[in-house]
């Protein structure tokens, strides 16, 4: 017997690996580099001021994928950036102008600390000019300063709130992700983060699941079970439901001589999940052989749209 996740296309059980086609490619990621101004206590992608596995994605490499896109009329809709924190970048004002320019929808993950502090003027420029095409999503993990510190780090807060606040003050298209580390269903923590966004002014509604994104845990410690091709219908799901039917995110491994792109954005650093350089390259299957895809997207319900 192989061990859980080891082999691509069977379970440790024997059965059938369920897999994933792609569907439409409507969202690609592009993961800006893994440094960042903090360093979290459980981040999957590790990122922290001293990571860099993923090195800076530069504005030729986005402007390569923007071209395959149009070549090939694929119905990519949104272009999500994430990290590490994308506002390090020292391309990002570039790549956010090219994305919005070439007509798609730019959704920026950000902690909305430093680093975006010092584009603000750059953000103010780009919401002139394209309005609700640019959105920002701001990492909140809890609606508790005691909490949010606990994975954040100290003296984490206080920027994030003032720049939540300013960025719903300049009317931004504006999202939270938070997240269910602390065990609280949905109605508690829907119903606490609300209570925050009124008392700081910040006009989001937390009980629309857009606005506010309640991401579940990835416990690594924790097992979890493999999903076959039965569990399609014993969970009552289709792999239609999962992100990787929409989805792929582009990297640039340090060392590297281009950008490669990864089945999503859970997966940047394990090799068997890289589908090669192009997004023609990366329409192909994927296998759901990895905790994450189980823990996170067929048991956990998320999705990083």
């Amino acid at each position: 017997m192989t061990a859980p996740f080891a082999d691509l296309l069977v379970t440790a059980k024997g059965e059938t690996r369920a897999t994933v086609p792609l569907d439409a490619l409507t969202t690609l990621w592009l993961n800006t580099g893994t440094l960042c101004n903090l360093t979290c206590a459980n981040c999957y992608i590790e990122s922290s001021p001293t990571n860099d596995r993923l090195v800076w994605l530069t504005r030729a490499d986005v402007r390569a994928y923007l071209a395959e896109i149009a070549d090939d009329g694929l119905p990519t809709r949104e272009i999500g950036l994430t990290g590490g924190e994308p506002f390090m970048n020292p391309e990002i004002e570039g790549i956010l102008a090219d994305i919005l320019d070439a007509g798609h929808e730019a959704l920026v993950l950000t902690n909305a600390m430093t680093p975006l502090r010092h584009k603000r003027h750059a953000l103010l420029a780009l919401k002139e000019a394209h309005g609700a095409r640019l959105r920002l999503r701001v990492s909140l993990d809890h609606f508790t300063q005691a909490r949010h510190e606990a994975e954040r780090g100290p003296r984490s807060w206080a920027p994030t709130i003032e720049g939540l606040r300013w960025l719903a003050a300049e009317g931004f298209d504006l999202a939270v992700a938070g997240r269910t580390l602390t065990g609280e269903d949905e109605a508690t923590l829907r119903a606490g983060y609300a209570a925050l966004f009124d008392a700081e002014a910040i006009a989001i509604d937390a009980a629309d699941p857009h606005r506010l994104v309640l991401f579940p845990e990835m416990d690594e410690t924790r097992a979890v079970p493999e999903i076959s091709t039965a569990c399609w219908g014993i969970l009552g799901k289709s792999p239609s439901d999962v992100m990787c039917a929409t989805s792929r995110m582009v990297v640039r491994r340090k060392g590297a001589d281009r950008a490669t792109v990864v089945a999503c954005t859970l997966l940047p650093y394990d090799p068997r999940f890289d589908l090669g350089p192009t997004l023609a390259d990366a329409a192909r299957p994927v296998p759901l052989a990895h905790p994450h895809c189980a823990r996170f997207c067929v048991l956990g319900g998320g999705s990083c749209s």
